[in-house]
Formats: structure tokens, sequence, C-alpha cells
């Protein structure tokens, strides 16, 4: 577990908030006069709630992939 003072976190605040988000750290205590003050640990998402948010709030029409091949030529595919 690292300390860094408060003038650091300042400064270095996206850094440290990417360390924890990416698991280099597993938290990061701040200190004030070398008193740690406050700690910094990722939050835990629920990400298997994402699949089916949306279920049974709309519905898909029959044909909307009926114009996928001229969206593709729109988008130059094919084209290289």
């Amino acid at each position: 577990m690292r300390t860094v003072n408060m003038l650091d976190a300042k400064t270095n605040l996206s850094r440290l908030v990417e360390a924890v988000e990416s698991g280099d750290e597993s938290e990061i205590l701040i200190a004030r006069n070398g008193r740690p003050v406050a700690r910094l640990t990722a939050v835990k998402r629920d990400v298997s709630r994402r699949i089916g948010v949306a279920q049974g709030v709309f519905e898909a029409p029959d044909d909307i992939d009926l114009y996928n091949n001229e969206i593709a030529e729109l988008f130059g595919a094919g084209h290289e």
C-alpha cells in the first residue's frame, strides 16, 4: 500500500486513480503532515447487470437489418 502526501495527490490525481482502477495498486493512502487522512480505492462495479438492462423496454422492428449492405457501402466497406 502506497502513501502519498497531499500535494503529490493533488498534482498526480489522474495517475493515482488510474493505478487503483487498473489494479496496479489496491489502495493509496493520502497523508497530511505525514498522517494518513484518506484512502483511495477502486469502486467495485457489477458489470454483469449491464447485459440485458434494456430488455423489454423497446422492441426492434423485424426489418432492422434491411439496409445493412447500403450502410456498409456508405462507410466504404470492401474498399481498401
